[in-house]
């Protein structure tokens, strides 16, 4: 059996390569190796993500803050700890798909590091959407599900989407990170899945419908807009499927 790392489908340091592509923390001892063939350990990522922002949410509850602030917390939370990368993506997508009139000019809109009307409009709605539904989930008393299922459920079609489009352009971080093993990306779609439909029964089935449904029309939207996938891409898949599973659960498990 080859002993190349590039050569299997799994290996133990891929959740920590995982952890220095999709978020800011510090990782003593990864590399960026393997960083296509780890996207079946992102789930595992969002899932160490939620729960860190999830912890800060209970100790607010703990100290007394409303549910509302322990929310915008946790929200907070995530942002600091992945840099805004996946909202950076949402909003450049939003301004290069609806501000320009062909394929090279919205890519060239999405490169620009200044932000549009419609990138503030789309970093609003989602946010805001997701702050309430967090609220809410927290007061029903399902803060645990509401930052863990989302964050692994988001991640897992982040790989989805990377593995069935091609590049948009021949640079950038999409690029760079390289087409994910098909096997690696459905281990990861399937991992999450199981994970979201496991404890929260038709909640979690819901979670993983709409959170698919927001992947794959973000695929269709990417490639009908700059025929392929870029960075921003899959950073406005995640945030778009996380906002999706968080409102299915609101939906099914608030009062």
């Amino acid at each position: 059996m080859s002993r190349d790392p590039e050569a299997q489908l799994f290996h133990l340091r891929d959740p920590l390569r995982a952890l220095v592509l999709l978020t800011r923390l510090p990782v003593p001892g990864a590399d960026g190796a393997r960083a296509a063939a780890s996207v079946w350990a992102w789930p595992i990522a969002g899932l160490l993500v939620g729960g860190l922002a999830g912890f800060l949410a209970w100790l607010a509850l703990l100290a007394g803050l409303t549910p509302a602030m322990a929310a915008g917390l946790a929200l907070g939370a995530g942002i600091v700890m992945t840099g805004a990368l996946h909202e950076d993506g949402l909003a450049d997508c939003a301004d290069g798909f609806w501000g320009g009139h062909t394929p090279e000019r919205r890519l060239e809109i999405m490169k620009d590091s200044r932000i549009g009307a419609y990138g503030v409009l789309a970093l609003i709605l989602v946010t805001g959407l997701k702050w309430l539904a967090l609220t809410a989930l927290i007061e029903a008393g399902a803060l645990w599900v509401a930052v863990l299922l989302p964050a692994a459920l988001s991640r897992g079609a982040m790989a989805g989407v990377m593995a069935s489009l091609p590049f948009a352009r021949e640079d950038g971080l999409a690029r760079q990170v390289g087409k994910p093993p098909i096997a690696a990306a459905a281990v990861a779609l399937v991992a999450a899945a199981i994970l979201a439909a496991a404890g929260t029964g038709i909640a979690g089935v819901a979670a993983i419908l709409t959170s698919g449904v927001a992947a794959m029309a973000v695929t269709r939207l990417a490639r009908a807009k700059i025929g392929g996938q870029t960075g921003d891409v899959l950073g406005a898949a995640q945030q778009l499927s996380d906002l999706g599973a968080l409102l299915a659960l609101a939906a099914f498990l608030s009062p």
